[in-house]
C-alpha cells in the first residue's frame, strides 16, 4: 500500500477534530448542547431529524403545560347527567378517545371517560345508563408543571391525559401525552385529524371554529345575518368588529354569543371559541 493510499483512507483532520470535540467538550448551557448537536450533524454522526428531536428534548424541561395544553374553550366536556344518546353522538362526532367529566359546579372534576368503555353498552337499553359507573380517575396538574416531569408521570402511571388548573383552582385546559410528544417530534396526525372540520361543537353551548370558516356558513349555522359587514370569513368578521388584529384572549359579543380568540400568531387568527349565552 502506498503512502498516497494510506492518506486516502484517513478521514480529514477536520472530521476527526469534530468527533473529538463532540466527545470531549462538557456543555455548560443549552446553547452549548445545541452547538454540539450542530457539530454532530456536520460530522454526520446524527441526521437532521435526530438533531431536531434532540434540540426539542433538551428544551422540554423549560416548557410548562400551560404552553402546550388544549384551552378549556376547545375541550369536549361531558356531564354526568347528560342525555346518553346526545353524549354518544358528540363522542362519535369529535372522535377523541378520552373525555373529562365535570360536575354541575364550575370546577368540579369527576373523572375521565374512555370512549372504549361505552362499547359494551352502546347497543343496550340506555334507560338505566349512569355515566358515573364508567368514570375513571383523572390526573390534575398546575399550569406551571414542566412538560418533561409530566411525561415521566404519564409513563409511570400509564395515564394519557391530565386536567390543568390555574393558581386559583380554576380548570384552564387539558394536556395529553400526545401534546407532549408533539413538542418532541412535531405534529402527530391520526385518522381523526382532518382539515375539513371548520366548526366543532364541544359542549351544549360551546363551539370551536377555524378562523377561516366562511361567514355564510357561520350565518347559516347560528341564524345570523351580517350583510353590512365587509368580510368573507369568521376572522374577517372578528377583526371588523374589534378594529385591529386581535391576540389570544381578545373577545367580542354578537347578540347572544361571545367570540374569543383561542389560537393566533403575529400575522393571523387561527381558532375562535364561540359561547352561546344562556339565561341561567
Amino acid at each position: 500500500m502506498t503512502n498516497q493510499d494510506t492518506e486516502k483512507d484517513q478521514p480529514p483532520s477536520s472530521f476527526l477534530n469534530k468527533i473529538k470535540r463532540f466527545f470531549t467538550i462538557k456543555p455548560s448551557s443549552l446553547d452549548d448542547v445545541s452547538v454540539l448537536l450542530e457539530d454532530a450533524l456536520s460530522a454526520r454522526l446524527i441526521d437532521k431529524e435526530a438533531q431536531f428531536i434532540a434540540e426539542r428534548a433538551i428544551r422540554l424541561g423549560d416548557t410548562t403545560v400551560k404552553e402546550i395544553m388544549v384551552p378549556r374553550v376547545e375541550m369536549v366536556i361531558l356531564a354526568p347527567d347528560e342525555d346518553p344518546l346526545g353524549m354518544i353522538a358528540r363522542i362519535i362526532d369529535s372522535g377523541h378517545s378520552r373525555y373529562p367529566v365535570l360536575g354541575p359546579t364550575k370546577n368540579e372534576v369527576q373523572g375521565i371517560l374512555l370512549a372504549k368503555d361505552l362499547l359494551p353498552i352502546i347497543n343496550k337499553d340506555l334507560d338505566d345508563f349512569d355515566l358515573k359507573n364508567l368514570i375513571r380517575d383523572i390526573k390534575v396538574v398546575p399550569e406551571s408543571k414542566k412538560a418533561d416531569s409530566l411525561l415521566e408521570e404519564f409513563k409511570k402511571d400509564r395515564s394519557h391525559m391530565a386536567l390543568v388548573i390555574d393558581e386559583y383552582g380554576t380548570i384552564s385546559g387539558l394536556v395529553t401525552i400526545e401534546d407532549i410528544l408533539e413538542e418532541l417530534v412535531g405534529e402527530i396526525e391520526d385518522e381523526h385529524d382532518t382539515d375539513d372540520e371548520d366548526l366543532i361543537q364541544v359542549s351544549e353551548y360551546e363551539y370551536i371554529a377555524d378562523a377561516t370558516l366562511e361567514l355564510t356558513e357561520f350565518e347559516n349555522k347560528f341564524n345570523k345575518n351580517f350583510n353590512g359587514i365587509d368580510a368573507e370569513t369568521l376572522a374577517g368578521l372578528f377583526i371588523n368588529k374589534l378594529g385591529f388584529l386581535p391576540k389570544v384572549g381578545d373577545k367580542i359579543e354578537l347578540d347572544d354569543m361571545i367570540l374569543a380568540v383561542t389560537a393566533a400568531d403575529k400575522r393571523k387568527i387561527k381558532k375562535i371559541g364561540i359561547t352561546i349565552k344562556t339565561n341561567t
